[in-house]
């Protein structure tokens, strides 16, 4: 386990990121592009975009321009958001979840949009108290803030799991530490550091 400090063990509850943390997107991107490489670019022209969105528009707009800057026909942007209810959780992600909510509250902060957030919500599992799509994009502190009123708990008593480098300081900036569930060993955005970073979902089982 990679640590950037030795702080305490014991949290009140977990936030996670959905897509990227919870949920393997990244095969199903894949094959709707045809290849990884594609998928790969138009996934990080969707991260682009939605990192810059700040406020509010359309999620699945999003994902077709995103496709158009990578290359990819309007069609495969369709297939995507059609075939969403096919996002599958990571392997040890059921077991995980199921040994966290008997522990504490489990929390969702999600870009997407609130219907396909229902779709991918309820892919991984449905165990959560709270899973908010709010009216802002993340890495802004609106829906890291959101999800934590709704908790009811102090931010840092609260670990976020983010699946995508640009949660790192956004939830770090709302609070909370962090887990990066890094894994594909992506390159990290900006200066700040996750507290704990791993290739799986399973080393939570120790902290909370």
């Amino acid at each position: 386990m990679t640590r950037t400090t030795d702080q305490g063990r014991g949290y009140d509850a977990v936030v996670f990121d959905l897509l990227t943390a919870l949920l393997d997107s990244w095969t199903l991107w894949n094959r709707v592009a045809s290849s990884d490489e594609f998928g790969l670019k138009w996934r990080l022209q969707y991260l682009t975009l939605t990192y810059e969105a700040g406020a509010y528009r359309p999620y699945e707009r999003i994902i077709h321009e995103a496709a158009e800057k990578a290359g990819i026909p309007a069609q495969r942007a369709d297939d995507l958001l059609q075939n969403w209810g096919d996002l599958k959780p990571w392997p040890e992600a059921e077991g995980v979840l199921d040994a966290l909510a008997e522990r504490v509250p489990l929390g969702i902060a999600t870009n997407s949009s609130n219907r396909l957030a229902e779709i991918a919500v309820w892919a991984a599992g449905g165990r959560f108290a709270a899973a908010e799509s709010a009216g802002y994009y993340k890495p802004r502190p609106e829906p890291y803030r959101q999800v934590l009123e709704r908790l009811g708990i102090a931010p840092e008593r609260v670990l976020f799991v983010a699946g995508s480098a640009a949660d790192v300081p956004g939830a770090s900036g709302a609070g909370m530490p962090v887990y990066w569930h890094n894994r594909r060993g992506l390159p990290a955005v900006g200066d700040v550091q996750p507290l704990y970073t791993e290739r799986s979902l399973t080393p939570l089982l120790d902290l909370v």
